[in-house]
């Protein structure tokens, strides 16, 4: 792959700056000058509206800021992609951070968009689900394995992030994120997150709009796409230089970062209400990129939830902790609030509507 220099990092269609890497290959950025009078903070607290140039730190994304690394795949999708780059001959131990941003491109989440753009994606509302599932159990299967499918998979969906396989489709007219089963999974897999993503929903959270395609496969529409544009999203592992591999973080965190960057109680509500969700269900995988933020009219919020359903965390324990504990009891809940100074009566009653519903529906974490 051809060396790069320099990616240019747009916005909206507007040039935000220019990022390089140092001699110690580590990311320097610095916004444009026409960004600093109309643009925002892409990424608050490492990467400030203000002149200069800014260079990241090495851990924990290897010399890369956090808001860019959101943008390059992990797990599913960085396995396409380097099984993808190795059947064209490419050494993927040599990519830079540079050439694997010029690689997402125009392709990424959110609206960070990387020149020269080197992405390559399929746009067609025809998918042949069953096949493209048996396919990725193949990949998933064996290290060596190479099949006719193998490229197409990676234009549907090798800037995609998480462990488990998935694609993204348009449907309608909208944009969707479906997945398929991964080696260990169940092969029901589709139909429970589904269900919890439903339930999620009669327990007030806000959620973008899932289904199941073909029965099974599980999809939900992309939020950080719509008819007027995309969204700048912000993982709380890239707005926190967090490692989201480890569990680095507390819901006391979340809580204290929600109200700092929204200056919004009601932000506030929906990630407590985020954190009661999980531990009412057993959603251990709660890591710090499964909690995200949103830049709309001129203001940060919350996103809408994602990857809400019972899960193996780190070592069998939440992955972000409760006032420091792997498994939540009442207490620690209550805890939670009082430290954000969410009113008792608010708290009290998030907390019975969340664990009478999980109840009706037959979800409740027994222990909680």
């Amino acid at each position: 792959m051809e060396k790069i220099g320099k990616i240019e990092v747009y916005c909206n269609a507007q040039k935000a700056g220019t990022a390089a890497l140092t001699a110690e290959n580590l990311v320097a950025f610095e916004y444009d000058a026409a960004f600093l009078k109309s643009g925002f903070s892409v990424s608050p607290y490492f990467l400030p509206l203000q002149s200069g140039v800014f260079v990241a730190k090495r851990e924990p994304f290897w010399g890369n800021f956090g808001v860019f690394d959101d943008s390059l795949p992990d797990g599913w999708g960085s396995l396409l992609l380097d099984r993808f780059l190795r059947e064209q001959g490419i050494d993927v131990q040599k990519l830079t951070v540079l050439q694997r941003l010029a690689l997402v491109g125009t392709s990424g989440r959110g609206a960070l968009e990387f020149f020269p753009d080197k992405s390559i994606t399929q746009n067609t509302d025809f998918v042949d689900f069953d096949k493209f599932a048996a396919e990725t159990h193949k990949i998933l299967e064996n290290e060596n394995y190479t099949g006719d499918l193998t490229e197409i998979l990676y234009r549907f969906g090798g800037s995609s992030g998480g462990a488990r396989p998935k694609i993204f489709v348009k449907f309608h007219n909208k944009e969707w994120l479906v997945k398929f089963p991964a080696i260990n999974d169940k092969q029901n897999i589709g139909q429970i997150e589904y269900e919890y993503s439903l339930l999620a929903k009669k327990c007030g959270i806000e959620m973008p709009e899932t289904r199941l395609f073909e029965g099974k496969y599980f999809g939900t529409q992309r939020f950080d796409r719509t008819e007027n544009g995309k969204i700048h999203t912000i993982s709380a592992a890239g707005l926190l230089n967090a490692n989201y591999r480890l569990p680095v973080l507390d819901y006391i965190d979340l809580l204290k970062v929600t109200l700092d960057l929204t200056r919004n109680m009601q932000e506030v509500e929906k990630m407590f209400r985020l954190a009661v969700f999980n531990a009412a269900v057993s959603n251990r995988d709660d890591h710090a990129k499964n909690f995200s933020f949103q830049y709309k009219n001129d203001e940060w919020q919350l996103s809408p939830a994602y990857d809400l359903l019972p899960s193996t965390g780190f070592n069998g324990w939440h992955t972000t902790t409760y006032n420091g504990k792997g498994e939540a009891k009442l207490t620690d809940i209550f805890y939670l609030a009082e430290v954000i100074a969410l009113p008792k009566k608010n708290a009290k009653k998030i907390v019975e509507q969340i664990i009478e519903t999980c109840k009706q529906e037959n979800k409740l974490n027994g222990d909680f």
